[in-house]
């Protein structure tokens, strides 16, 4: 999901039904970023896979990134995505509706931080996908310069003050924790998103840029 203080997508009980379209207004305010994430994603996202995106808002990432299924807790936000022609389901990141072993790719973007139980989420993330499958979170970097700055602000923001930042190594501790192996990482955003005024690099490794990405392996 885009970085943003004024909107963003909510993975639970969501009191924001009524701010999709200001949620989805965002990605084109904030084109370069949202091109940014893209890249960084796609890099680990070659599509046309058996793909599930866990929290996917109004579809700004699977319909780009050809992601087969998406499931949405918050309705509004489902409705835009079905426009986009994006097969979306209601659910939760914590009881996905899907077989063992269902999807050969799991990806996330900005839901890590508002999941009610991040080690079940993590859980039924490793169930669904099949051997060697991969998964991809796209997060907010609370070890990274930036995102110290969310961290300390997010009392201020209606949305993100319900938010737990994580750090790129806080997840990986518990995605080795329930069994995830083999990781690698993008990194973007680099500057305050009022600055970014041209296409933002996209880096590997993590710990410096605000939008951190890792792919991990079943």
């Amino acid at each position: 999901m885009g970085l943003f203080l004024k909107a963003v997508q909510m993975f639970k009980a969501n009191p924001y039904q009524n701010y999709a379209q200001q949620y989805d207004a965002w990605f084109d305010e904030n084109r370069q970023v949202y091109e940014a994430e893209l890249r960084a994603l796609r890099s680990f996202v070659p599509g046309k896979l058996c793909s599930l995106e866990i929290g996917a808002g109004t579809g700004r990432f699977s319909a780009p990134l050809d992601i087969l299924v998406g499931m949405e807790p918050v309705a509004s936000m489902r409705a835009i995505a079905q426009q986009r022609g994006v097969n979306i389901l209601g659910g939760k990141a914590e009881c996905l509706p899907f077989k063992d072993s269902s999807f050969e790719l799991v990806l996330m973007v900005m839901v890590i931080c508002f999941v009610d139980d991040i080690y079940k989420t993590l859980q039924e993330s490793f169930r669904v996908l099949s051997a060697g499958g991969s998964i991809v979170i796209g997060m907010i970097d609370s070890g990274s310069p930036l995102g110290q700055i969310y961290v300390n602000h997010k009392k201020h923001s209606l949305f993100y003050k319900q938010a737990k930042f994580y750090s790129v190594d806080e997840i990986l501790e518990i995605m080795r924790a329930t069994g995830f192996a083999d990781f690698s990482f993008r990194q973007t955003v680099f500057k305050d998103l009022s600055e970014i005024t041209d296409r933002e690099i996209v880096s590997t490794g993590y710990g410096n840029g605000l939008f951190a990405v890792i792919h991990g392996k079943k």
